[in-house]
């Protein structure tokens, strides 16, 4: 039987590290093999690709050059690892996929839908995440949290404006595809977060049955 492909997306701030984690031992305990994954990054060569597009000493970077790098480390990633473990019937966790693409690369810097599109056709196929949970809170609030790290990357150093097109992005995404996306409240206490997370996991489980 085919694997389960989860990911889980947000903004910055939004405690993706610490409720991936949390995920992880969740579906653990109720006796899924999971293998936890990062995008972009994942394999040898996307963690190179991925040092690259945050690397901020590397200066302007045409926004359709990030946007391919982030697909050929998708591509690797797909080959090497995701599709793999899915086919052996192993549960993927996934912190960001495409619908990051769509965030940043499409609200952020303001590419085409369409143009991401096509290479998520391209590079994917078929493929596309079973669960998506959307870590969602407020830009300002996301920024002050991320604000404590001592060495942003080059997307950490955008401006607030860059950010709520993100957010925007992720609602829409969400809209279009309600089946899929489940919105959790990531403004609230940790405790309070993890709980929602949990009974949208648990109701997922459940309808597998």
């Amino acid at each position: 039987m085919r694997g389960r492909f989860i990911t889980l997306e947000g903004g910055e701030g939004a405690g993706k590290s610490s409720n991936l984690e949390h995920i992880h031992q969740h579906l653990s305990a109720a006796g899924k093999s999971v293998i936890r994954t990062r995008e972009p990054g994942g394999t040898p060569l996307g963690e190179q690709l991925r040092a690259l597009l945050l690397d901020r000493s590397q200066g302007a970077m045409a926004d359709d050059t990030e946007l391919l790098l982030m697909f050929a480390a998708r591509a690797q990633h797909l080959a090497e690892l995701i599709n793999p473990a899915l086919a052996r019937g192993e549960w993927v966790l996934c912190d960001r996929f495409t619908d990051a693409t769509y965030a940043y690369q499409g609200g952020g810097r303001g590419i085409e839908p369409e143009r991401i599109r096509l290479l998520e056709q391209w590079v994917q196929r078929e493929l596309r995440p079973d669960l998506t949970l959307l870590l969602d809170l407020p830009v300002e609030q996301g920024l002050q949290r991320a604000g404590a790290r001592s060495d942003p990357d080059r997307f950490e150093q955008e401006q607030a404006e860059f950010f709520q097109r993100v957010r925007a992005a992720y609602h829409e995404r969400a809209g279009q595809e309600p089946e899929r996306f489940r919105i959790i409240d990531a403004s609230r206490p940790l405790a309070e977060v993890q709980a929602q997370i949990d009974q949208v996991l648990d109701t997922y489980l459940a309808g597998m049955n």
